[in-house]
């Protein structure tokens, strides 16, 4: 690819465009050109924006903590949309981006020192060699998330600006005991609960469905049966890691043993502690006093400092480099004289000592051996890429261009974009960056070389798109059968709870309407909202109806598989007053919590209201890769910009 573009570089092609940007930057000028009237938000409160890129990597994250809710089953970009979580990100966009606008305008804003104290505050971002805050692995970090500096501290100020508000804000608001007397009597209301349970009978099982029947049921039932789009792909994969190892040249393993023979010895390390004094007559006291045998700590804090511990360092982690040289100096357990470091005055002591480990070419050998082979398989794979690539830029089909480069191309599929198969399990040799290339392209499309990771590089090509579509009805048949039979099953048993249910509105007892079913009456006395959670005896669906029925009311629920609850509220009281004085305090901190979230999810609104705060819910679509043409709300999207 690198040779192609060079050789258009220096083709007519290239020359005529290069004159055409310049006469543009002549014509136009050079900053309109860059500058021009582009804009990528899909969220725009104030002077503040979010991109598409913003929204798309919030929107992946949000869809793979739902996968993770859903213990690991794939939730597509299309079901996310359908289930409306594009709208609700965006609206809650709209809403934060416009209440940090207005902290903004208000003044509220951290300074740059806040800022860089609380990234300090991250041991994840601390070299555990020196124990420096450091930049690179800092860096590191936000790209493995796909962030640069600029945007996190940005949503760390945001973060802060918040926090700060809401420490004031929460600082002695309290709920009104008025408010939390009624919170106690509504969370300890005790309710007594009858009921009996619904069992299937001979005449609830239906006759075997009819194709008519499973074709119908299908249909109803088409968002959970339809199967995603599938495609066949062949894949051509250069893989350093498949190469065969070749034999190393011992001269060779010796010159990178001698070149990092530092790096691979272990250093000595020591702990000690660094106590800090004000002048000689200081240092004075604190050299005797810890050769007396006193805590360090004690000591420091006697004389109005702070000792500054070292646990197991190197000394190259040691900031002062006088205090280094003398505590590496002292045998285990000395105490050092007056030491001027750059910081000023200081007395060491030592309490513990690591000696230090030479690496030997014997040791350093097999490492050293795998790390050569594994640089040579690069090498070699990457002049395969370059054999690969020579050839797919003259013409060649990937099948053909891998012939010629000497490696394999292998077909497989179907499979989803997640590279499940028809039987949803896991197709081998399918990573996340080949199936996300496969199914950017379109049919009898084909990819350059992509380098995944460090010696691994691939090529795909997409053989046929088999759309989504519902599978044919024989096909699963013997498995939808079943599942139309116990759905019509429930069905009967439900239209029976209903009639018992109206027998029961009708003032009859429920203990006749229970035996006339041959079922058993189940009774639970002093249910409260406090602890009904932890009653086991009553199934959850019931339990929940319990609490928003009226006395004397008749219900049904799921009582389980192939289960029916059908019960009655039998009474509503007041819990003791004693019981309902306990829960008060507890209540009113709670209500507290609820009040200020209430004001905090008000002040956002406002804030989007106030600033006007507008959306792009077409360009956060087609961001995330949907056509907003194709959704069924898409008329629906313009207004959603104002």
């Amino acid at each position: 690819m690198l040779t192609a573009f060079r050789n258009f570089a220096k083709s007519w092609a290239a020359i005529i465009l290069i004159g055409l940007l310049v006469i543009s930057f002549a014509v136009f000028g050079i900053n309109d050109v860059f500058r021009g009237q582009f804009s990528d938000w899909v969220v725009k409160a104030g002077d503040r924006t979010v991109s598409s890129a913003d929204f798309k990597r919030a929107f992946d994250n949000y869809r793979k903590q739902l996968e993770q809710q859903n213990q690991g089953q794939p939730v597509t970009t299309e079901q996310a949309v359908e289930g409306g979580v594009d709208r609700s990100l965006l609206e809650d966009m709209a809403r934060n981006e416009a209440f940090s606008e207005i902290l903004r305008r208000a003044g509220i804003e951290p300074s740059a020192k806040l800022v860089v104290s609380e990234l300090r505050k991250n041991p994840g971002l601390f070299d555990p060699v020196t124990g420096r805050f450091d930049e690179t692995i800092y860096a590191q970090r936000l790209a493995e998330n796909g962030l640069t500096p600029a945007q996190f501290e940005g949503y760390l100020r945001d973060e802060l600006a918040r926090t700060h508000l809401v420490a004031a804000v929460v600082n002695g608001l309290q709920a009104p005991k008025a408010y939390a007397a009624l919170g106690a009597a509504y969370m300890t209301e005790q309710r007594d609960l009858a009921w009996f349970v619904v069992r299937p009978i001979p005449a609830d099982k239906p006759p075997a469905p009819t194709d008519a029947q499973l074709t119908a049921f299908m249909q109803e039932n088409a968002q959970r049966l339809t199967i995603p789009e599938m495609r066949i792909l062949t894949v051509v994969r250069f893989s350093a890691a498949a190469m065969p190892k070749q034999p190393v040249d011992a001269a060779e393993v010796a010159k990178r043993f001698e070149f990092r023979k530092e790096s691979l010895s272990q250093a000595e390390t020591r702990t000690f502690v660094q106590v800090p004094a004000k002048d000689a007559a200081a240092a004075a006291t604190i050299r005797q006093r810890l050769l007396a045998g006193e805590d360090p700590n004690a000591v420091a804090r006697a004389m109005g400092v702070e000792a500054i511990p070292y646990n197991d360092r190197p000394k190259s982690a040691v900031a002062d480099r006088a205090v280094a040289e003398a505590a590496f100096a002292l045998p285990n357990g000395a105490v050092s004289n007056a030491i001027q470091g750059g910081l000023g005055l200081a007395v060491v002591k030592v309490t513990a000592i690591t000696p230090g480990r030479e690496a030997t070419l014997e040791q350093s050998r097999p490492a050293i051996e795998a790390e050569l082979q594994s640089e040579a398989a690069q090498d070699r794979v990457y002049a395969l890429t370059e054999a690969y690539d020579k050839a797919h830029a003259g013409g060649a089909s990937l099948t053909e261009a891998a012939a010629k480069a000497g490696v394999p191309a292998v077909t497989v599929g179907p499979v989803t974009n997640h590279g499940l198969s028809r039987e949803g399990q896991p197709t081998p040799g399918l990573s996340p960056k080949i199936l996300e290339t496969a199914f950017a392209l379109a049919a009898d499309g084909e990819s350059e070389v992509i380098e995944e990771a460090k010696g691994e590089y691939f090529a795909v090509k997409v053989d046929r798109i088999q759309p989504a579509a519902l599978p044919p009805l024989a096909e699963v048949k013997p498995q939808l059968a079943p599942v139309w039979t116990a759905v019509e099953t429930v069905k009967r048993m439900q239209t029976r709870a209903d009639a018992l249910v109206a027998r029961l509105e009708k003032k009859e007892p429920l203990a006749k309407v229970a035996a006339s079913v041959g079922a058993t009456v189940n009774n639970a006395v002093g249910l409260d909202r406090a602890s009904a959670g932890q009653n086991q005896s009553v199934p959850r669906p019931a339990l929940g109806k319990a609490f928003s029925v009226k006395p004397g009311e008749a219900f049904s629920a799921e009582g389980g598989p192939f289960q029916i609850v059908v019960g009655q509220l039998v009474a509503v009281r007041p819990a003791p007053a004693r019981q309902v004085a306990s829960f008060i305090e507890p209540q009113r901190q709670q209500l507290a919590v609820d009040l200020f979230r209430g004001l905090g999810e008000s002040a956002r609104v406002a804030a989007r209201s106030k600033l006007k705060a507008q959306v792009d819910l077409e360009r956060a679509r087609r961001a995330i890769g949907v056509d907003p043409a194709t959704l069924p709300d898409a008329n629906a999207a313009a207004p959603a910009k104002k």
